[in-house]
């Protein structure tokens, strides 16, 4: 039991983790969406990250992944890593980085969901009273302001986030599902090369519509690095360990923390205000992540009638 209490906090240290740093991402996406196309963005994204990730399975001498899982891979490569991603980039484009901390935050909902039909995992009422308590903080703290009175594209952006989330949702569950057999590691540099390959068609189409500006500027490349050695290699890694230690619908509800994290590095950084309506919603968030993260009862019980036993 002592082992299984260690690997969930470690699992919910690694989800809270990457869920912060993905936190602030979306005003680093921001700044350099502002020069750089989506497809093309992302691109650079997967390249950085994935040779900073193939160093590091080289370092520990891993296999690699049988042919027979092959296909496993290029669904979490496709479904997570491209198409999630991909429409989580061109929203944040056509929408804004508002609009897409809220949105992207319903992914929870899908991962318990899929965690349900696809691995069997407990429908419980604890997980569905974390994820309602937390759906209402995040629409507390980032607000419905302006949502109903939105442009044409930022409506198109707006689907495009929840078709992001939706995806998301999916990754997960398919990255728990390939956790049985690998490591962390290699689930997050295989699925990374195959979206590289995915991508690379869509960013050479955009590039005869959009072109590739600011190149000369240090924050763009500053934004590439982070995006692609932080936010991909280093989150893409702590969110698979974190869904490969505890249940993909308890390791859900740390998506949340993005929207509080976004808002409080925008505090410290922009010098944006923060309102009481932050705090409130703040609190529902680490509430439904605090019930969530709670060991169950009845798991310590049957661990003491065994050990009577």
């Amino acid at each position: 039991m002592k082992d299984d209490n260690k690997n969930i906090l470690i699992g919910c240290l690694a989800l809270g983790t990457a869920a912060s740093i993905w936190g602030g991402m979306y005003v680093i996406s921001k700044i350099a969406l502002s020069h750089i196309p989506p497809f093309t963005l992302l691109w650079m994204r997967y390249f950085v990250g994935f040779v900073v990730l193939w160093l590091l399975v080289k370092k520990q001498r891993l296999s690699r992944p049988l042919p027979s899982d092959r296909y496993l891979f290029m669904r979490i490569g496709f479904t997570g890593y491209f198409l999630s991603v991909g429409l989580q980039f061109i929203g944040t484009w056509l929408s804004s980085a508002h609009m897409g901390a809220i949105l992207t935050s319903a992914s929870p909902t899908f991962i318990v969901v899929f965690a349900y039909f696809m691995l069997g995992e407990a429908l419980t009422g604890k997980k569905i009273l974390s994820v309602l308590l937390a759906s209402i903080g995040v629409i507390i703290v980032v607000g419905w302001g302006g949502a109903f009175e939105m442009s044409r594209s930022a409506m198109v952006g707006n689907l495009a986030l929840i078709g992001a989330a939706l995806t998301w949702g999916l990754l997960s569950v398919l990255a728990k599902k390939a956790s049985d057999r690998y490591s962390p590691l290699l689930i997050t540099t295989y699925a990374i090369l195959w979206a590289g390959i995915f991508t690379t068609p869509a960013m050479v189409v955009e590039w005869r519509f959009l072109p590739v500006t600011g190149l000369n500027q240090l924050s763009v490349w500053l934004s590439v690095l982070y995006l692609g050695v932080v936010s991909t290699a280093g989150a893409f890694f702590l969110w698979n360990k974190g869904m490969q230690l505890v249940e993909a619908g308890t390791g859900s509800l740390f998506f949340f923390l993005q929207p509080v994290v976004g808002a409080l590095l925008g505090w410290l950084i922009l010098g944006e205000q923060l309102g009481s309506t932050f705090f409130i919603g703040g609190c529902l968030i680490l509430l439904g992540v605090l019930i969530t993260s709670l060991p169950a009862k009845n798991r310590r019980q049957e661990g003491k009638r065994h050990a009577e036993t």
